[in-house]
Protein backbone atom coordinates (compact mmCIF):
# COMPACT_ATOMS: atom_id res chain seq x y z
CA UNK A 1 0.00 0.00 0.00
CA UNK A 2 1.53 2.99 -1.03
CA UNK A 3 0.54 6.73 0.08
CA UNK A 4 -0.26 7.45 -3.63
CA UNK A 5 -3.84 8.74 -3.57
CA UNK A 6 -5.16 6.82 -5.84
CA UNK A 7 -3.46 3.45 -3.38
CA UNK A 8 -4.53 6.13 0.07
CA UNK A 9 -7.93 4.09 1.49
CA UNK A 10 -9.35 4.49 5.10
CA UNK A 11 -10.70 0.78 6.21
CA UNK A 12 -13.05 0.49 9.24
CA UNK A 13 -12.17 -3.20 10.41
CA UNK A 14 -15.22 -4.27 12.99
CA UNK A 15 -15.40 -7.30 15.13
CA UNK A 16 -16.83 -8.69 18.42
CA UNK A 17 -13.56 -9.32 21.39
CA UNK A 18 -11.53 -12.25 19.87
CA UNK A 19 -13.08 -11.83 16.93
CA UNK A 20 -9.57 -11.82 14.68
CA UNK A 21 -9.93 -7.93 14.03
CA UNK A 22 -6.40 -6.85 14.62
CA UNK A 23 -4.19 -10.03 13.51
CA UNK A 24 -6.53 -9.14 10.11
CA UNK A 25 -5.77 -5.72 10.28
CA UNK A 26 -1.97 -6.20 11.05
CA UNK A 27 -1.81 -8.29 8.16
CA UNK A 28 -3.62 -5.46 5.67
CA UNK A 29 -1.22 -3.14 7.29
CA UNK A 30 2.24 -5.83 6.64
CA UNK A 31 1.86 -4.87 2.53
CA UNK A 32 2.85 -1.40 3.26
CA UNK A 33 6.46 -0.67 3.66
CA UNK A 34 6.08 1.95 6.01
CA UNK A 35 3.60 1.21 8.91
CA UNK A 36 2.90 3.51 12.01
CA UNK A 37 1.12 1.68 14.59
CA UNK A 38 -0.69 3.83 17.08
CA UNK A 39 -1.94 2.49 20.26
CA UNK A 40 -4.75 3.65 22.14
CA UNK A 41 -4.74 1.47 25.20
CA UNK A 42 -2.75 2.34 28.40
CA UNK A 43 -1.28 -0.18 30.91
CA UNK A 44 -3.24 0.55 34.22
CA UNK A 45 -2.65 -2.23 35.51
CA UNK A 46 -0.60 -5.65 35.21
CA UNK A 47 -2.81 -7.57 33.29
CA UNK A 48 -3.11 -5.20 30.79
CA UNK A 49 0.62 -3.97 30.88
CA UNK A 50 1.54 -7.81 29.88
CA UNK A 51 -1.15 -7.82 26.96
CA UNK A 52 0.67 -4.56 25.68
CA UNK A 53 3.68 -6.10 25.92
CA UNK A 54 2.61 -9.07 24.38
CA UNK A 55 0.97 -7.24 21.13
CA UNK A 56 4.55 -4.93 21.16
CA UNK A 57 6.46 -7.84 20.54
CA UNK A 58 3.83 -9.85 17.92
CA UNK A 59 4.35 -6.54 15.66
CA UNK A 60 6.96 -6.10 13.05
CA UNK A 61 10.31 -4.77 14.59
CA UNK A 62 10.26 -2.25 11.43
CA UNK A 63 7.32 -0.45 12.84
CA UNK A 64 6.81 2.53 14.37
CA UNK A 65 4.31 2.54 17.00
CA UNK A 66 3.08 5.62 18.73
CA UNK A 67 0.86 5.83 21.99
CA UNK A 68 -2.49 7.83 21.58
CA UNK A 69 -4.64 7.25 24.70
CA UNK A 70 -6.16 10.63 24.02
CA UNK A 71 -4.89 12.12 21.30
CA UNK A 72 -5.64 10.23 18.19
CA UNK A 73 -5.96 12.91 15.52
CA UNK A 74 -3.01 14.13 16.21
CA UNK A 75 -1.12 11.22 16.04
CA UNK A 76 -2.95 10.34 12.77
CA UNK A 77 -1.75 13.95 11.45
CA UNK A 78 1.52 13.44 12.21
CA UNK A 79 2.10 10.18 10.65
CA UNK A 80 -0.16 11.18 7.52
CA UNK A 81 1.97 11.19 4.68
CA UNK A 82 5.52 9.81 6.43
CA UNK A 83 3.92 6.25 7.00
CA UNK A 84 2.19 4.28 3.65
CA UNK A 85 0.12 2.75 6.05
CA UNK A 86 -1.14 4.06 10.00
CA UNK A 87 -2.68 1.00 11.66
CA UNK A 88 -5.28 2.42 14.74
CA UNK A 89 -5.52 -0.06 17.17
CA UNK A 90 -8.31 0.71 18.89
CA UNK A 91 -11.22 2.78 18.54
CA UNK A 92 -13.23 0.74 21.29
CA UNK A 93 -9.84 1.66 23.61
CA UNK A 94 -9.82 5.76 22.45
CA UNK A 95 -13.55 5.94 23.56
CA UNK A 96 -13.02 4.97 27.07
CA UNK A 97 -10.46 7.18 27.21
CA UNK A 98 -12.32 9.88 26.02
CA UNK A 99 -15.42 9.48 27.92
CA UNK A 100 -12.69 9.31 31.16
CA UNK A 101 -11.05 12.12 30.21
CA UNK A 102 -14.19 13.98 29.73
CA UNK A 103 -16.07 13.14 32.39
CA UNK A 104 -18.62 11.26 30.33
CA UNK A 105 -19.57 14.31 28.95
CA UNK A 106 -20.69 13.57 25.52
CA UNK A 107 -20.89 17.67 24.23
CA UNK A 108 -17.03 17.45 25.23
CA UNK A 109 -16.38 13.92 23.23
CA UNK A 110 -17.84 14.71 19.93
CA UNK A 111 -15.52 17.79 19.20
CA UNK A 112 -12.68 14.80 19.68
CA UNK A 113 -14.82 12.57 16.99
CA UNK A 114 -15.08 15.24 14.70
CA UNK A 115 -11.52 16.03 14.47
CA UNK A 116 -10.40 12.78 13.77
CA UNK A 117 -13.22 12.27 11.11
CA UNK A 118 -12.07 15.21 9.38
CA UNK A 119 -8.53 14.29 9.49
CA UNK A 120 -9.52 10.85 8.00
CA UNK A 121 -11.03 13.02 5.19
CA UNK A 122 -8.55 14.62 4.31
CA UNK A 123 -5.10 12.09 4.40
CA UNK A 124 -2.69 10.82 2.19
CA UNK A 125 -2.10 7.43 3.42
CA UNK A 126 -3.77 3.95 3.87
CA UNK A 127 -5.52 4.63 7.31
CA UNK A 128 -6.86 0.31 9.13
CA UNK A 129 -8.97 0.96 12.37
CA UNK A 130 -9.90 -1.32 14.84
CA UNK A 131 -12.92 -1.13 16.61
CA UNK A 132 -15.25 -3.66 18.44
CA UNK A 133 -18.98 -4.06 17.80
CA UNK A 134 -20.79 -3.91 20.74
CA UNK A 135 -24.51 -2.94 19.63
CA UNK A 136 -25.35 -6.16 18.70
CA UNK A 137 -25.73 -7.61 22.41
CA UNK A 138 -28.02 -6.92 25.46
CA UNK A 139 -28.74 -3.75 26.30
CA UNK A 140 -26.38 -2.47 29.78
CA UNK A 141 -28.06 -2.85 32.68
CA UNK A 142 -26.57 0.60 34.14
CA UNK A 143 -26.21 4.56 32.84
CA UNK A 144 -22.24 4.36 32.35
CA UNK A 145 -22.03 1.23 30.05
CA UNK A 146 -25.09 2.56 27.90
CA UNK A 147 -23.34 5.74 27.30
CA UNK A 148 -19.93 3.82 26.39
CA UNK A 149 -22.08 2.11 24.21
CA UNK A 150 -23.93 5.33 22.73
CA UNK A 151 -20.17 7.03 22.35
CA UNK A 152 -18.64 3.96 20.68
CA UNK A 153 -21.57 3.58 18.44
CA UNK A 154 -21.35 7.14 17.37
CA UNK A 155 -17.73 6.40 16.74
CA UNK A 156 -17.90 3.74 14.27
CA UNK A 157 -21.02 5.21 12.27
CA UNK A 158 -19.02 8.36 11.70
CA UNK A 159 -16.27 6.65 10.86
CA UNK A 160 -18.12 4.09 8.62
CA UNK A 161 -19.23 7.25 7.03
CA UNK A 162 -15.86 8.64 6.18
CA UNK A 163 -14.38 5.40 5.38
CA UNK A 164 -13.72 4.30 1.77
CA UNK A 165 -14.16 0.55 3.19
CA UNK A 166 -15.79 -1.36 6.62
CA UNK A 167 -15.04 -5.38 7.45
CA UNK A 168 -16.59 -6.66 9.84
CA UNK A 169 -14.68 -9.80 11.15
CA UNK A 170 -16.42 -12.96 12.31
CA UNK A 171 -14.67 -16.09 13.99
CA UNK A 172 -11.29 -14.63 11.77
CA UNK A 173 -13.68 -14.49 8.26
CA UNK A 174 -13.66 -10.80 6.78
CA UNK A 175 -17.01 -9.82 5.66
CA UNK A 176 -17.51 -6.68 3.59
CA UNK A 177 -20.09 -4.17 4.79
CA UNK A 178 -19.34 -1.27 2.60
CA UNK A 179 -16.65 -1.21 -0.62
CA UNK A 180 -15.13 1.87 -2.08
CA UNK A 181 -17.60 1.64 -5.14
CA UNK A 182 -20.53 1.89 -2.59
CA UNK A 183 -21.85 5.65 -1.45
CA UNK A 184 -23.26 6.30 2.39
CA UNK A 185 -26.75 6.97 2.25
CA UNK A 186 -28.75 8.19 5.40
Amino acid sequence: MSGEESDRRVVLILGGVRSGKSRYAQQLAAAGERVAFIATAEGRDEEMAHRIARHREERPSGWTTLEAPVDLTDAVVRCDGKFDTILVDCLTLWASNLMEHERQDVKRITPHIDRLVRALQRVSSTVLLVSNEVGSGIVPDNEMSRLYRDVLGNINQRVAAAADEVLLLVAGCPLAVKRRSEPVTA
